[in-house]
C-alpha cells in the first residue's frame, strides 16, 4: 500500500499548482464543482488514503472502493472521507455533477474533535444514498461555502467551519440509530474508547507503518494499564463482543484491504498482521472467509 497522498499531492494531481497556505501548517480549506474532473477530463484515482478530509456530493451512477468495501451509488449520494480509510471511486464518467470540500486536521485546530463523529470514524457510515428532496439543502451549503471562501468577509473561514459542520451534522442525522442513541459516559466506554484509538492507530499498513505491534488483548490490557479482564468486560459491555472479536474484524478488514490493494505477497501480508507463520495467517483468513488469501487476491 502507497503512502498516503497528502493536500500538495492533490493540487499537483488536480490543477499542477500547490496554495501558498498549505505551507504557513495553520489550516487548509477548499470547495470545488465536480464537473471539471468526470468526463474526457477525468484521471485515474489510485486507491489509497488522503491525508486529508474530504466530504462530496455526488450526482449519478458510480462506484466507491472504501476500505475493504465496494458500494454502489445508484442515483446520488453524500460521502465523507477521512485520513485513516483509502478508497476510490469508479465510474466518473457517469458522474453528471457534484460539489466536494477538503479540508485538513489543522483546519479545525482548537475548533473541535473530528474523530468524534460517526462518519468519521472507522467503524461509522461514510457515505449515504440520498432522496430527491434531501440534494436540495446539501446543495445550499455548497452555494454558500463558494459564495464565502470567494468573499472578503475577515472571519470567513468561521462560517465555512459552521458550514462543514451543517453537512457533517445531515450526515449524522441519516446514521443508523443505533450509533446515535444517547448512552451515559461511564468508565467502560473511556477505556474502550482509548483502546479502539489504540488499535486503529496501528493503521493502515503502508510503506511508512509496516507492521503492527499488539495483536491480543494482553498488549493492549498492558498499554492501557488495567487487568486484561477489566478491558474485557468494558469491551463487551460497550461493543457487545470479545476483545478478541474486535480485534480479528479490524485485521481481517486490513488483510483484504492488502490482498485486493497492494502489490505485497501473502508472506508479506502475513507478516505485517503480525502472524508468526503464513500458515497462520492462511488459517486465520480461512476461518473468517472460507477460503484462501490467495483465491480471495484472484477473485
Amino acid at each position: 500500500m502507497k503512502k498516503a497522498e497528502s493536500l500538495e499531492a492533490f493540487y499537483q494531481r488536480k490543477f499542477d499548482w500547490i496554495p501558498n497556505d498549505l505551507k504557513n501548517g495553520i489550516g487548509h480549506f477548499n470547495v470545488f464543482h465536480l464537473e471539471p474532473f468526470t468526463g474526457d477530463k477525468a484521471k485515474p484515482i489510485p486507491y489509497k488514503r488522503r491525508d486529508f478530509y474530504k466530504i462530496m456530493l455526488v450526482k449519478g451512477n458510480s462506484k466507491v472502493h472504501y476500505a475493504d468495501q465496494v458500494i454502489e451509488v445508484k442515483k446520488q449520494a453524500l460521502s465523507f472521507s477521512n485520513p485513516l480509510i483509502p478508497y476510490k471511486w469508479e465510474h466518473l464518467d457517469k458522474i453528471r455533477s457534484g460539489c466536494f470540500c477538503i479540508f485538513d486536521h489543522h483546519f479545525f485546530h482548537q475548533f473541535g474533535n473530528l474523530s468524534q463523529y460517526a462518519v468519521f470514524q472507522p467503524n461509522g457510515t461514510h457515505l449515504f444514498e440520498l432522496e430527491d428532496h434531501q440534494i436540495k439543502p446539501i446543495e445550499d451549503i455548497y452555494h454558500k461555502m463558494f459564495e464565502e471562501i470567494k468573499g472578503e468577509y475577515l472571519h470567513k473561514y468561521d462560517v465555512l467551519r459552521n458550514l462543514v459542520f451543517e453537512l457533517l451534522h445531515l450526515g449524522m442525522k441519516m446514521q443508523p440509530n443505533i450509533l446515535i442513541h444517547k448512552q451515559q459516559v461511564n468508565a467502560s466506554q473511556r477505556i474502550a474508547t482509548l483502546f479502539v484509538e489504540l488499535l486503529e492507530r496501528q493503521f493502515p499498513i503502508d510503506e511508512n507503518h509496516q507492521q503492527i505491534q499488539c495483536r491480543t488483548a494482553s498488549d493492549f490490557a498492558g498499554l492501557l494499564n488495567v487487568h486484561v479482564n477489566h478491558l474485557n468486560r468494558a469491551i463487551k459491555d460497550t461493543m457487545e463482543k470479545t476483545t478478541s472479536q474486535v480485534i480479528a474484524e479490524r485485521v481481517l478488514q486490513e488483510s483484504k484491504i492488502l490482498l485486493k490493494h497492494s502489490h505485497w505477497t501473502v508472506s508479506e501480508i502475513a507478516y505485517a498482521l503480525g502472524f508468526a507463520e503464513v500458515t497462520h495467517f492462511n488459517n486465520f483468513f480461512k476461518k473468517h472467509v472460507a477460503t484462501s488469501p490467495l483465491k480471495f487476491r484472484n477473485i
